[in-house]
């Protein structure tokens, strides 16, 4: 989150042409004049035009390319979902206020289809306000329908929640939930559909603010251990001592520059469902080197095995500081490298306001890439792995992103194949942090709308053109954190938009294109049941589609464990590739289009 006051800059393509013309005049006058050259030759560099940022909108189309149409409804109401999300704000601008609004997709009962939490927070302990918000647990019938099982389900306990992760931590067969907070975190073990909070180590100090989480295998032994990246040291004292104000405004929310950074967490897992910290030991903390104060400042977390050699890999969106890349050496043992590979800063070598985060396979080739969103008036980052895993590019101009993404002040970031033409596209959620914003800056609202970005693959000029029309996902609302899931078993992927002290968005995808999908849901053996860390490759036609199982991604949200692959026209899957977390592999071939295929991991 970068200051408030951050200038925006705007440039016009007609003054850089402009510019152009001027300088090849210049050039040819300088030729002539002989001597010239020498000093052209050993000018002072000016900045070269491609380093000039383009940002005004790309353009959407090329010939006769446009984005499918597409219309998501938002059936929230219908669907059964009255949840509201409580902030605590009351007129002090406490930053935790800003910051909150997490879901999760998990199957809580077992019965094969995504229920919906909602994490909530709560008036603060300086309040009169008598209410007690809770958390809130959906179930969902399989057919887009929801039903509040909150209370029934055990889950109706207030605290300042900020986000969550789902996933069976002690091994016997449920999904259980950790929440951060701000506080200390909460976990609950779930016992046949019913939750009971237990201390399974997973607590962290009593005055931490936690935000992402991701359960994964850090060392390969099978079970899964649990990084909590933690944002920055806050309390209310602190914050009433910063005294942010706006002009026009009065008193705001404080930048995190005003912030001290925090070490993040990393909890081992015994095997049994309790847990150790092992941060510092795992070589997770990172310290200025001439202030001794902890470095990160993390909103969001993506695991995935980006050198593909077997471990899980982690990459951390650190909010107006450099981001982490915690390379995997094996054992439970990371290297932070991410300024050394290019992924630390933004493409003029700056600290970004970094919020939500996922990664993707978005070319169909080797090239992964991690999207981050950032702050006003700043792009979203879009760093691209350049043929090899030791070197990443922001390729957010180049891609279509950087200049339409500047404006907003982004969150929540997904990728999904919303049309099932076999191609991952790119949707953000967007929202800013003071309501009165517009008084002090004209071109910032409170209330923004999302973005979605459809992949046209080489068929334009950009890899990804903004969706102008897209129903009810485009209006304006305070934007957290979007999540994905296929709420009516129609094949194609629906998607959740959270808001700060607001409803959500539930957005039924209503998109009718003809094109087939297949749906898989994998089976691991051992422990790791859910196959969190597999990676699923799909072949049809030559061309080859790539998906890992961490559901662990955008902001402070969890998407649905089965993985969507769209077919276009393809009425089948010529061959099928799953890497398992274990290193074993599976091959197969011939699997029918438009169902979900339920795979076990070969004894």
């Amino acid at each position: 989150m970068s200051e408030i006051e951050y200038e925006e800059v705007s440039h016009d393509d007609r003054v850089i042409g402009r510019a152009f013309r001027v300088s090849a005049l210049a050039l040819v006058l300088l030729a002539a004049a002989g001597g010239g050259v020498y000093w052209w030759l050993n000018r002072p560099k000016a900045v070269a035009p491609a380093q000039v940022i383009d940002t005004e909108a790309p353009l959407a189309v090329t010939h006769d390319v446009l984005a499918p149409a597409v219309r998501f409804t938002d059936v929230t109401t219908q669907a059964g979902i009255d949840f509201e999300h409580e902030n605590g704000a009351e007129g002090d601008k406490l930053l935790p206020e800003t910051m909150g609004g997490g879901s999760a997709f998990f199957d809580h009962d077992g019965d094969g289809d995504a229920d919906l939490l909602f994490v909530n927070a709560c008036p603060w302990p300086e309040s009169q306000r008598t209410e007690k918000p809770t958390q809130a647990l959906y179930a969902n019938d399989g057919k887009g329908r929801f039903t509040n099982v909150t209370a029934e389900a055990g889950l109706g306990a207030t605290f300042y929640g900020m986000g969550a992760a789902c996933a069976d931590v002690d091994a016997d067969g449920d999904v259980d939930v950790f929440f951060t907070t701000v506080g200390p975190n909460r976990c609950f073990v779930n016992e046949s559909g019913r939750f009971a909070e237990r201390d399974l180590g997973l607590a962290g100090a009593s005055d931490a603010w936690s935000t992402c989480a991701c359960f994964f295998d850090a060392e390969r032994d099978g079970d899964l251990d649990l990084y909590v990246g933690n944002y920055v040291r806050w309390s209310r004292a602190i914050d009433i001592e910063v005294g942010f104000t706006l002009s026009g405004i009065g008193r705001a929310y404080g930048p995190p520059t005003t912030f001290e950074g925090t070490q993040p967490y990393l909890y081992r897992n015994a095997g049994d469902g309790n847990f150790s910290e092992v941060s510092q030991a795992s070589g997770l903390h990172v310290t200025n080197v001439a202030t001794d104060v902890p470095v990160g400042k993390a909103l969001g977390v993506r695991a995935n095995d980006a050198d593909l050699d077997g471990d899980l890999d982690l990459m951390v969106a650190n909010d107006t500081v450099a981001n982490f890349f915690y390379r995997n050496l094996g054992a439970g043992a990371f290297e932070e490298c991410g300024q050394k590979l290019g992924l630390a800063f933004d493409r003029e070598g700056r600290a970004t306001g970094a919020m939500g985060i996922d990664a993707a396979w978005f070319r169909n080739d080797e090239a992964i890439a991690y999207a981050i969103g950032n702050f006003a008036n700043e792009m979203s980052s879009f760093y691209v792995s350049q043929g090899r895993a030791d070197l990443w590019a922001d390729e957010a101009i180049g891609v279509g992103i950087g200049a339409p993404t500047r404006k907003y002040l982004k969150f929540g970031t997904l990728f999904l194949d919303y049309d099932l033409d076999g191609r991952q596209d790119y949707l953000q959620a967007n929202g800013h942090l003071e309501d009165e914003i517009n008084q002090v800056q004209a071109s910032q609202t409170y209330q923004q709308p999302a973005q979605l970005f459809w992949n046209a693959g080489n068929a334009a000029r950009r890899t990804f053109l903004e969706v102008a029309s897209a129903g009810d996902l485009l209006r304006p609302i305070v934007g957290r954190g979007c999540a994905s899931t296929d709420i009516d078993g129609d094949g194609d992927l629906d998607v959740l938009l959270t808001q700060s002290g607001g409803k959500p968005m539930l957005l039924q995808n209503d998109q009718a294109l003809g094109n087939h999908w297949l749906r898989l849901h994998l089976v691991g053996s051992g422990k790791n049941r859910a196959a969190i860390g597999a990676r699923v490759e799909l072949v049809n036609a030559g061309v080859r589609q790539c998906q890992d199982v961490v559901p662990f991604k955008s902001y402070l949200s969890q998407v649905e464990l089965p993985l969507t692959f769209g077919l276009g026209q393809a009425t089948q899957a010529d061959k099928i590739l799953v890497h398992w977390p274990d290193g074993a592999q599976q091959e197969l071939t011939g699997l029918a289009a438009d169902r979900l295929h339920v795979i076990e991991q070969a004894k």
